[in-house]
């Protein structure tokens, strides 16, 4: 499966931007897709994921409270909606995909991953 982030921009502290993580090459049915970011010199940090069958999903850490993860079946493509944004959540953006049950956000899992999306937040 090949993925690819889109939807990054500028944008000023207190918006909001809609990530679009479209999938291509196989259903995305029996997979989990993540969501992770990585700001120059830190690590990468995960974000939140969903297991693409069910919709269960998972946020944790900075995401929680402003973020959602959500997925639509007919376009085999899987969203992040970003609130509130921070210029700490100043970072590229990326989504990667792993064939199994979830939703988990151990980066190790993750065997696909798609070229990310810079989101800069001013403040």
């Amino acid at each position: 499966v090949q993925l690819q982030a889109s939807g990054g921009g500028l944008v000023q502290a207190g918006g909001s931007l809609k990530l679009t993580c479209s999938a291509s090459g196989r259903s995305l049915d029996d997979f989990t897709i993540g969501w992770f970011r990585q700001a120059p010199g830190k690590e990468r940090e995960g974000l939140s994921s969903i297991y693409f069958n069910d919709g269960r999903t998972l946020l944790v850490g900075s995401a929680k409270g402003r973020f959602t993860i959500s997925r639509d079946k007919a376009n085999n493509t899987v969203y992040l909606e970003m609130n509130s944004l921070k210029p700490e959540d100043t970072a590229v953006y990326s989504c990667a995909a792993y064939l199994g049950r979830g939703p988990y956000l151990t980066t190790v899992l993750y065997d696909y991953w798609g070229q990310g999306t810079q989101v800069t937040v001013s403040s």
